[in-house]
């Protein structure tokens, strides 16, 4: 089981993203703000398995929902 504490970094390294803080910051001001009514994961910039990694996450409220709970409130500004 993987116990690391899990960062915006690694969460861009397991969706398959550049994750040097340039990059995600790049990321976040290029896809922001996102609409109230779409859920991060539904955002229509991640590929199915990105998406599917981050619903999961979030229903299992795996050691990764507050990693990508943290990612949506960067990316509702």
């Amino acid at each position: 089981m993987d116990t690391s504490k899990h960062t915006l970094n690694t969460l861009f390294e397991q969706l398959g993203l550049a994750s040097d803080n340039a990059a995600i910051d790049d990321f976040i001001a290029r896809y922001s703000p996102l609409p109230a009514d779409i859920a991060l994961q539904d955002a229509p910039f991640w590929s199915q398995s990105q998406s599917q990694f981050l619903e999961e996450g979030l229903e299992e409220d795996s050691d990764w929902a507050e990693i990508i709970d943290e990612l949506d409130a960067q990316m509702r500004h």
